[in-house]
């Protein structure tokens, strides 16, 4: 049966990702939604895009009801950590009451939820994680994105849940950076920059989570796959191959622990993910740091 997938937040960095790997894709019709107007619409004028805000239940009724997707690939959510602890009221209306209504609709018109979570589920005592560990989040984003979990997983649907660790890439016309072009340019600037190295993560390209959800939709995925790189590092680790890369001074990177910084949200210490199921059940194959800049720095 042919596919018809919505993505939702394809203004964003995996949702843009998204939206370049299928747009030209025979198999399938792709619909890309967003809040507000259409990023991509000098870069992909052919994409199909409605403009939808998940976190008015009407809306998103309406658009599923009229376009009837096989999939959704729901990508929305508020992403900041510190934003998410300062602003509850906002990030439970877009991680978690958005969610509640995407499922209700997903639940009347049979579609396939292919859900995005994160790593920051976990506490970060114990990773690398499993599919089968045990969340605990210390921030309030990680509380919300867990609720959003177990309202998928309450729910009559077919649905996949992907989490992911730490994603970074270029995106389009958003102005927001990422750890390869944040060193890179403040390396560039001769400019000192405070790394932590006392956090481990599985950092994840968004090519290689993009893909992920696309395997998630051609294999009919069910339940919960973490998607990331194998590869353990702390961004001070990852600040010094991006300098090593482009040939940049290391003189300006200075090690710094968590204590460091006062930030609003608790950060898990030890998180990433073993990617065992998703190698196995989706053929998943990501790309390593150094060649996740590469890719990055093709694109700068």
């Amino acid at each position: 049966m042919r596919k018809k997938i919505l993505i939702t937040g394809s203004n964003g960095l995996l949702g843009q990702k998204l939206a370049q790997l299928l747009v030209h894709n025979a198999e399938i019709d792709l619909i890309a939604t967003s809040r507000g107007h259409n990023k991509l619409s000098e870069l992909l004028p052919e994409l199909h895009f409605i403009s939808l805000d998940v976190t008015d239940a009407q809306q998103v009724e309406k658009v599923i009801a009229v376009e009837r997707p096989t999939h959704i690939i729901h990508t929305a959510a508020m992403t900041n950590v510190d934003g998410c602890e300062l602003n509850q009221e906002a990030c439970w209306q877009l991680n978690v009451a958005a969610v509640q209504y995407l499922v209700n609709a997903c639940e009347k018109y049979k579609v396939h939820l292919i859900h995005l979570s994160t790593d920051f589920v976990f506490d970060g005592e114990a990773g690398p994680y499993n599919e089968e560990a045990q969340p605990n989040p210390i921030s309030y984003y990680g509380q919300s994105k867990l609720a959003a979990e177990k309202i998928v997983q309450a729910s009559t649907v077919k649905w996949a849940i992907i989490r992911t660790v730490l994603v970074y890439g270029v995106v389009h016309d958003y102005g927001r950076t990422n750890i390869v072009l944040w060193v890179k340019n403040s390396l560039e600037a001769q400019k000192n920059i405070q790394v932590v190295n006392d956090q481990f993560r599985t950092p994840t390209l968004a090519e290689d989570l993009a893909m992920g959800c696309w395997l998630a939709v051609q294999h009919d995925a069910e339940g919960i796959f973490h998607i990331s790189s194998k590869e353990t590092l702390t961004p001070y680790e990852m600040a010094l191959q991006v300098a090593e890369y482009f040939n940049l001074d290391k003189a300006y990177i200075k090690k710094a622990d968590a204590s460091n910084f006062s930030q609003p949200a608790k950060r898990p210490p030890r998180t990433g993910f073993n990617i065992t199921k998703a190698e196995k059940i989706l053929g998943f194959k990501p790309h390593n740091f150094s060649e996740g800049i590469a890719v990055v720095a093709s694109q700068i």
